[in-house]
């Protein structure tokens, strides 16, 4: 078997078995020897195969206690790749027009469905009328009212990678323009909630926001 594959039957095999021993993030996984020996292949695989996914942030090991399993949400694997994936300018724009895609998509979902008569939308309003409200959070209740647990997966890893236009607090001149989409979904009008969201999604992706820092 070549070296590439071998690896990759390794670490799934570490995974089912994290899986079926129900191990969590902050366990416990198995040592070097009992991998081994579980496995069938040589420490020194192993120890090669540990060291990778420490790399990346997906195990982390405490002197004199053994191996963990880290929280998943903590992994250094997206911006590891995103180092030598994000190369030009025309790569990150791919990326965030896939996102915007995963995001109109949720945005059509909803008003499909009825999730466009949740009481979350006002609940959304009122504190859009409030003193605070961050903007990935509003984007995020969009991704997950959706019901799409993989489109949500996906937007938060490409978040990741082409960085988070999203960031900061949502800024007074953006309140009316965001009560427009909410207005817009609970009306279930698909097409000016889109509208409407790319045109304030594309204002801060563009870096226009400055005015409202």
């Amino acid at each position: 078997m070549n070296q590439p594959k071998r690896y990759l039957n390794i670490v799934s095999e570490m995974r089912d078995m994290i899986r079926e021993q129900n191990i969590r993030p902050g366990d416990r996984i198995p040592s070097e020897r009992e991998l081994a020996e579980k496995l069938a292949v040589g420490r020194s695989t192993i120890r090669e195969a540990l060291r990778s996914l420490e790399l990346l942030g997906l195990i982390e090991t405490r002197r004199g206690e053994g191996t963990f399993l880290a929280d998943p949400r903590k992994h250094r694997l997206v911006e590891l790749l995103a180092t030598f994936i994000l190369q030009d300018t025309k790569t990150l724009e791919d990326v965030r027009e896939t996102m915007c895609i995963h995001e109109t998509a949720a945005i059509q979902a909803i008003c499909a469905s009825d999730a466009s008569k949740l009481p979350v939308w006002e609940s959304l309003r009122e504190r859009l009328d409030g003193h605070e409200f961050i903007r990935e959070d509003f984007v995020r209740e969009l991704m997950v009212l959706s019901g799409n647990r993989l489109s949500l997966k996906i937007w938060f890893l490409l978040k990741q990678y082409g960085g988070n236009p999203y960031d900061g607090e949502v800024m007074p001149e953006e309140r009316p323009l965001l009560k427009n989409i909410l207005q817009a979904i609970e009306q279930q009008d698909a097409e000016t909630a889109i509208r409407d969201f790319k045109a304030w999604s594309s204002v801060l992706i563009k870096g226009e926001n400055a005015q409202w820092q």
